[in-house]
Order: structure tokens, then sequence, then C-alpha cells
């Protein structure tokens, strides 16, 4: 027996077929259309608001065909654009037999132009009646079954268009996403900072503890890889005069898939001279006021069952006390890793039999901390060996000034005062290099030479961030995986 679904394209390629036979070009290059679904309605409210009750003028529109009611001597399409659905009133009388029979060549999915006055039904629909129309692309393939939204997850992602075609939601979430960039830009601009691009093809994966992807450049025969992080390049620039910078960019990092991480995600990393990771912190608060405002008109947002309120100031607490409050382990009584392992070892918690210091802390902070910070919060100064670009605290060398920005569970943000002493930074590399060896991980920083001889020309006093982009989204949107916000996420194999 043959599949439904090859069915429905047959029938699909025969209209198309008689389409063509008619004359009709199924595809054309080009329509004029005057008006947008949202536009219409505008339009006829100003002609009510003159005592009419059409339009006296024809307007143009155009859609894909989302509903059909009714093929008597009358019939009732929905199109749907990028703003939003209209209905379209067909009529044989007006159409004419041979113009009203091609209705019957569509299907849903199909795209239409149509052109008519604008009227109200009965039941107060804006509507228009199409004195003509015509076919602007013919689908081959059926819209999926359930039309008001895919179920299998899988396939949502996998073909994003159907996604879209059937969800107005999933469409909402993604301009809601468009919206936050461009707030973003907005807030980074006023604040006189210069946005720049900075490779993504590098001879050195450094500036975060990542394992990169590796290429191969033929004509230049060399390993590249890509980015794990703008951060080196940007200092760069802080170096070269540029004093307030940023970008909004793609990163890639060798990494597993869940519901906080994709491989290839989008952050925003910003450099100040003469700024520390106090008005950083200052500035995170009111970058996020300002975003939700503009794309969610509140500081107060849903997140799963609770309300998260985005208002400054956020609290802040050290990530010491954090850890120490959540598990009882004061990690700065334990000055190597075996000793702190054996501590953790109490806790139930699987361990890398390899696991260095600052990983140690990490699962710490990510199992027992992290989940419980769902109001907005910053964790301060972390251990030396967690931030190896990082500036040490002067009344605490065994921390630096860095600090996570925490909200719904997950880590948003991230800043330092920028360690700017080539020095100390080339001492912290070299360590990162030596614990690489030593321990076989990938996941340490890597020694960047042509940064280490930038930053010897003199670099002024810092502060850094980087924000989550796609996370950022998740909360604006109320969304608890990373895949719902990112057009085409990462999956596994068939």
């Amino acid at each position: 027996m043959p599949d439904r679904g090859d069915e429905l394209i047959q029938q699909r390629l025969a209209k198309l077929q008689r389409l063509r036979a008619l004359g009709i070009d199924p595809y054309p290059a080009r329509y004029q259309r005057t008006h947008t679904s949202r536009q219409v309605i505008d339009l006829l409210q100003d002609a009510e608001k003159r005592g009419a009750h059409s339009t006296d003028q024809g307007v143009s529109v155009a859609g894909r065909i989302t509903a059909v009611r009714g093929m008597g001597k009358a019939s009732f399409l929905d199109l749907t654009d990028g703003e939003g659905r209209l209905q379209v009133y067909f009529r044989r009388d007006l159409l004419g037999e041979e113009g009203y029979q091609l209705l019957r060549e569509l299907d849903l999915g199909d795209f239409l132009g149509a052109t008519g006055k604008l009227f109200r039904t009965r039941t107060g629909e804006v509507t228009l009646e199409a004195a003509s129309f015509v076919i602007l692309a013919k689908a081959i393939r059926p819209p999926p079954e359930k039309w008001h939204g895919l179920s299998d997850t899988e396939k949502r992602y996998r073909q994003r268009y159907l996604d879209l075609i059937s969800s107005e939601e999933v469409r909402r979430i993604f301009r809601s996403r468009s919206k936050a960039i461009a707030a973003l830009r907005r807030f980074m601009n006023e604040r006189s900072f210069i946005e720049v691009e900075t490779p993504i093809l590098l001879p050195v994966a450094a500036g975060a503890m990542a394992r990169p992807f590796v290429t191969q450049h033929k004509a230049l025969d060399r390993e590249l890889y890509l980015r794990i992080a703008t951060e080196l390049h940007l200092k760069r620039l802080i170096v070269g005069g540029f004093e307030k910078v940023y970008e909004i960019g793609r990163v890639f990092r060798n990494e597993g898939i869940d519901t906080q991480h994709n491989p290839e995600f989008t952050t925003m990393e910003s450099y100040e001279a003469y700024a520390d990771y106090n008005d950083v912190m200052r500035m995170v608060e009111e970058m996020f006021a300002y975003i939700a405002q503009d794309v969610a008109g509140t500081l107060k947002i849903p997140w799963g069952d609770v309300t998260i309120d985005l208002t400054p100031p956020w609290r802040r607490l050290s990530l010491h006390e954090a850890v120490k409050e959540a598990c009882g382990i004061d990690f700065r009584e334990y000055a190597d890793v075996e000793a702190l392992k054996q501590a953790i070892s109490n806790l139930d918690l699987a361990l890398e039999e390899d696991a260095s210091y600052s990983r140690l802390i990490d699962k710490l902070l990510s199992t027992l901390v992290q989940p419980k910070l769902v109001q907005p919060t910053f964790l301060l100064d972390y251990p030396l060996e967690m931030s190896p670009l990082a500036k040490k605290k002067p009344d605490d060398p065994a921390l630096v000034e860095r600090f996570e920005g925490y909200v719904g569970g997950m880590e948003v943000a991230n800043a330092f005062t920028e360690l700017n002493d080539p020095i100390d930074q080339r001492e912290r590399f070299m360590e990162q290099e030596r614990l690489r060896q030593e321990l076989g991980g990938e996941e340490f920083d890597r020694l960047d030479e042509d940064f280490l001889e930038a930053i010897e020309h003199g670099m002024p006093p810092t502060g850094g961030l980087g924000v989550g982009i796609d996370r950022l989204v998740m909360l604006l949107t109320n969304q608890q995986s990373i895949r719902e916000v990112i057009l085409f996420p990462q999956l596994r194999s068939r």
C-alpha cells in the first residue's frame, strides 16, 4: 500500500502539472504586496472612522494558506504572513467560473497573493474580498498533520521550518530573541562601546577553559581551531587604544549537549578600560533590566513556577560562603587536590579520576550551589586556580576579582577585573599548560604567545564581561531548554 504522504505529494504534483498546462507559472518571480495582515486592520479601522463599511481602494496581500473553509458558491482561506493571519473571501460571481474553479488547485501550505477590498464580517473579523488572486508558490509537501504544533520534539529541531510554520509561539520566541539582541546592542552603543569583529579561526584556542573544535586550512597547511571565546582579541584592542569594545558572535566548544549547553552558542563579550568587576556588575544589572523591559515590558518575568525579579541591585554572595553554606566544605582549608577530593568524597558526588583543584570547586558550585540561585545573584571572588585571566584581589591574592551572574539556576554572565600584568599572566598560562600535560585533559586555558606580547606593550586596568545570549533569551521567553531558543541546534545523528 502506498504511503499516505507519498499519495498527497503525488496529488500536489498533479495539480502543479495542471496549473502549468493552463499557462500559470506556480512560482512567479515577484508579487507587489501593498499591505501586511497587520496593516490591513489599521486601514479598515481608518475607513470605519469615516463611516465606511469597507475600503474604497483595493489592497494586495500575500501569505501562506493555513486554513480552507467551504467550496460552494463562496470560499474562505486564511493567509498567514510574518505579522499574523488574514481571512480572504472568494465569491464565484466576482471571480468568474474559471477563476473560482482555480481554487481547487490550491492546498494548505501554498503561498497566495490576493487583491480586493476590505470589510468586516458579521462576526467582526477583518476580511479581504478577493477580486483576483495569484499563486506565488505551490507547496509539494503537505504541512505537518499537527498544523497547530508539532508534537515530535526531535522533528521540531531538525525541521525548524515546520515548527515555525505550525506554531505562532515558536515564532514569538525567535522574534523575542531578535528584539533582545537589538536591545543589547542599543544598551552598549548608548554607553559609547563600539562593536567589533574578531577572528573565528585561530592558531591557538585560548581565552577559556574548554575543549576546542579542530580544523585544517588547506592553503596554509596548518591546523586551526574554532574560537572558544572572543576575549583575547578584544583585549588586544584595549591595548591598541580602544577603551570600550564589544562583540556579539558565535563561539564553539567541543562539549556535551544538554538543556543549558549547545556546542555552538552566542555570547556578548565587552571590555572597558579603567573599569573593574564592580563597575561591570552594575552594568550587568542595568543591562538585564533594560533588555527585559524592552522585550517583556516588565522586570518581573515568569520562570517555570516562580517569578524572577530582575530589578537592580542583585544579591551579592561570595563563592566561598555559598559553597560552605551549601555543603559545609570550606575549600580554603584544603590546599591541594587530594585533600579537597577527600572532603568531597563524603558528598556522594561523581568525581573525575584526574579532576584538578579548580574542577573540584566547579563541581561543588554547579551541583550544589547553582541550582538554588533562581533569583538574580552575583557570586564573587573565585579561587586563583579557577580564573587564569583574572586579577588577584589586593587584600587576598589567593582569590581573584571575578563574578558570575546567575538567574533561574543558570550562569548568564561571567566577568573579571582583567589581569594586565604580563609576567603574572605568562606564569599562569604556563601553569595551565603544565596541568594539561600532567592531567591529560583539555579543559585548561592555553598559552597564547601573541596575546602575551600584546599586553607586554601595556594594557590599562580593564573590566571584562561575557554574557550568554541564548540563556538570556531562555529567561525572557520562559524556556527551560537552550534548544528552544536556537533556531538550528546541534543534534545527534538520526
